[in-house]
């Protein structure tokens, strides 16, 4: 018989793990099911504005809140969710590899970065196709690397890349990546960063790993193929939400939209963070949200379980306790 949890989070960014952490101190069995953990934590070398820490390194802050959702016994699978759907009471995640039920689902998935649309990318996703330079950078080490970006970020992300890589090709539209020339000139004078402006990529090759990009001059039509053993994407982001459309109500951005306690307009599923319709995009809103949704799909497990509950709170200290190879809780 399959597993059936308590609460279900999709996303194991800030608002996935926030969320995990405040329905495992509740006492519900939770899953956790993401293709990673931290999100678009990932992609901030620091973070000053989060209260409580003057200075944390975005990875640092992900693995610091799957630390802490684990240690209340929540737990955490690699998978990548590609539909959502109700049956009876329950809910069913299909994952890439398996099926994930619980009595309440929790959507944290965020943001996903933009895909390119060009032949290749798809399929050597992750095999030399990256949308991380800040995870990825140093597979790279003195190897050749393609980088698709601009704006301040796409020069932050190109000194990271060009800190491991032999060569790095910085590829944009424009005639500039990046308006501070005094900021381009200092990261050229590394003298391993090759600027291709006025660039469209078309294509991405290889058999089995990247092996070339091959890029249009937006101007003439001339195609160039740059010789490469990575394409790191840097473009943006945007809701994956469509395996949630006709199953959730989602607003003309593909956002979630959900009410003040996290409720959706499906009853039994919440959602926070950057999936949501709320405007600000924050790490810490997302923490909020998460614990928002968590407290919210508590209340709701206990309605079905024969127990209303009036308010909630979480002010009992829980210790998380190691017995042999099993974590259990024991509240003071």
């Amino acid at each position: 018989m399959e597993e059936v949890y308590d609460v279900l989070v999709v996303g194991a960014g800030i608002a996935g793990m926030t969320a995990a952490l405040y329905s495992a101190r509740q006492g519900l069995k939770t899953l956790v099911v993401s293709a990673d953990v931290g999100g678009q934590l990932l992609l901030a070398p620091v973070i000053e504005n989060y209260p409580g820490l003057e200075s944390v390194r975005g990875f640092e802050l992900a693995q610091r809140a799957e630390a802490q959702a684990r240690a209340y016994g929540a737990e955490v699978v690699f998978d990548e969710v590609q539909e959502v759907r109700r049956e009876g009471q329950l809910f069913v995640a299909r994952g890439l590899y398996g099926e994930y039920r619980a009595l309440a689902l929790i959507l944290a998935c965020g943001k996903a970065p933009k895909e390119l649309g060009v032949p290749g990318e798809r399929e050597l996703k992750g095999r030399g196709v990256s949308y991380c330079v800040v995870c990825d950078a140093p597979l790279y080490r003195g190897r050749t690397a393609a980088l698709v970006s601009w704006g301040y970020h796409g020069w932050e992300s190109a000194g990271v890349l060009a800190s491991h890589a032999k060569k790095v090709y910085w590829v944009f539209p424009g005639e500039r990546p990046y308006e501070d020339e005094e900021a381009v000139g200092s990261l050229l004078a590394r003298g391993n960063v090759e600027l291709v402006p006025h660039a469209q990529p078309v294509e991405i090759r290889g058999s089995g790993r990247v092996e070339a990009l091959v890029v249009r001059d937006r101007r003439s039509g001339e195609e160039k193929v740059l010789q490469v053993d990575g394409v790191f994407i840097e473009v943006g982001y945007e809701p994956k939400t469509g395996f949630l459309r006709g199953f959730v109500e989602l607003n003309e951005r593909g956002e979630v939209v959900v009410d003040k306690e996290c409720r959706t307009s499906q009853p039994g599923v919440f959602a926070a963070g950057d999936v949501t319709d709320l405007p600000y995009k924050q790490a810490v809103i997302s923490a909020g949200m998460g614990a928002v949704a968590a407290l919210s799909a508590y209340r709701y497990v206990m309605e079905l379980k024969g127990r209303r509950v009036a308010a909630v709170s979480d002010w009992r200290h829980i210790r998380p306790k190691r017995e042999g190879a099993g974590l259990k809780l024991s509240l003071t």
